[in-house]
């Protein structure tokens, strides 16, 4: 193909991505479901599963070999934009007052899930086999395991929280701050697995972990001063200063890659050292045009990731597999997160909502799993079923929260009128500054 030919590919296949995901995430909030869902719906579609088998010539035409180097560069692009603002409004100072139960309500909704997970796939890797997963999982694969039934998608639990009117109450503020918690330890951990898996790097698996280690800790102790005394005190211009802060961003991923980590891991890091306004307060001049370019971009990655959804493998095994997992994924992060919230002192109402809000996995989840395909921690057959199980946790989501809020009302309203309420008022709802606590703005890419 000449280069004319292919710059003439990439530029009708990119404006079809564009138009068809934004279509399908204007659907998706027009029936009541996060964007993210129609996105990548779309995503799907335009994959080899349904466009190609339909109409292959089409796809073909539409989808050369030769274009996927520059629609997987501007997805990698469009996640190191996203996770560098993820990393950056990820603020652990939203725990407030109520430090220990968020504490309580993160870990149980890491451990539970992360060994639910790892037990499953060890104990029916015969079944996982028929899926194209290894007969004898190595230790990676099993922790990845793990993880996909551990992580929960913080934009898309703030931008439900914020619609459903939660974000100033306790519940709503708990389930924000342990999801930002979690999801600090499950890239922590995913990161290990990833290093541990890379046999055929050039570089031993401990010289990795050192510079790895030396790495995070120079960002951590360097990297702040030197950026507040750069781009901070010398006036800079808002629009240089961004594109100086991409360019350190897509540095830290390039490091982070070539140490046989994603390019995930640098860019949420790069975000986390990023300084701050004084006062700890957000930049708008650095989040409005990060969000608005991730949200451009990010049709492309939902476009990767759905060319990797491989539906010819669904057979009745995968299906079966399917509605295990999700139920698995729903029973086990909802259980642990309402259990640990109760036990932090929370009503059982908004223990409920708590757990609820902490299944709702999204976006966060497909990055997850696209870097385990890519790691080969995964079969193309149990992505497939992870991405659909991703999808339907998304979605029950909302279905639950006013499912919770239903039985709340409903027993109000049997409850005898001389019934003491010492049960529902151990942890009354009070807003989220009188705890001391408040949400930080996040990408609204639910």
């Amino acid at each position: 193909m000449s280069p004319d030919a292919l710059i003439t590919h990439i530029v009708g296949a990119s404006a079809l991505i564009l138009v068809a995901a934004h279509a399908g995430g204007w659907a998706a909030r027009r029936m009541g479901q996060p964007y993210i869902v129609g996105q990548l719906a779309a995503g799907i579609a335009l994959g080899p599963s349904l466009l190609g088998s339909a109409a292959p010539g089409a796809y073909a035409w539409l989808f050369p070999d030769a274009i996927d180097t520059a629609l997987t560069g501007f997805a990698q692009f469009a996640l190191v934009v996203f996770l560098f603002a993820v990393g950056y409004e990820l603020d652990l100072k939203l725990l407030g007052d109520r430090a220990r139960t968020t504490v309580t309500v993160a870990l149980a909704s890491f451990v539970v899930p992360m060994a639910a997970g790892s037990g499953a796939a060890l104990l029916f890797r015969e079944q996982l086999s028929g899926l194209g997963m290894p007969r004898d999982p190595s230790p990676a694969v099993l922790v990845f395991a793990g993880i996909a039934l551990s992580i929960t998608a913080v934009p898309v639990l703030t931008a439900i929280v914020r619609e459903n009117g939660l974000a100033p109450t306790v519940p709503g503020v708990v389930a924000v701050s342990a999801a930002g918690l979690l999801d600090v330890v499950c890239w922590t951990v995913l990161a290990g697995a990833m290093m541990d898996n890379g046999d055929d790097h050039a570089l031993a698996w401990p010289w990795r972990v050192v510079l790895a280690v030396g790495f995070v800790a120079l960002m951590l102790v360097a990297a702040r001063p030197l950026l507040r005394r750069l781009l901070w005190r010398t006036r800079m211009d808002p629009s240089l200063r961004l594109a100086l802060l991409i360019g350190f961003a897509l540095g830290s991923a390039w490091v982070t890659h070539s140490l046989g980590l994603h390019v995930i891991f640098g860019a949420l890091l790069a975000g986390v050292v990023a300084p701050r306004e004084p006062g700890g307060t957000l930049d708008p001049d650095l989040l409005r045009p990060m969000h608005e370019v991730s949200s451009l971009l990010l049709p492309f990655f939902f476009v990767v990731s759905g060319r990797s959804v491989a539906l010819h493998t669904m057979d009745a095994a995968g299906w079966i597999t399917l509605l295990v997992v999700t139920v698995l994924a729903v029973v086990t992060k909802i259980g642990s997160g309402t259990a640990a919230a109760r036990l932090g002192g929370l009503d059982r109402h908004d223990a409920r909502t708590v757990g609820v809000l902490l299944s709702a996995r999204g976006l966060t989840e497909l990055i997850a799993l696209n870097a385990g395909l890519q790691a080969g921690l995964l079969s193309p057959g149990l992505y497939t079923v992870l991405v659909f199980m991703a999808l339907a946790t998304t979605l029950l989501t909302q279905p639950l929260l006013r499912l919770t809020r239903h039985l709340a009302e409903r027993e109000r309203r049997t409850r005898p009128p001389y019934e003491t309420d010492t049960d529902t008022d151990t942890a009354p709802k009070r807003p989220a500054g009188q705890d001391g606590t408040r949400a930080a703005p996040v990408a609204d890419m639910s």
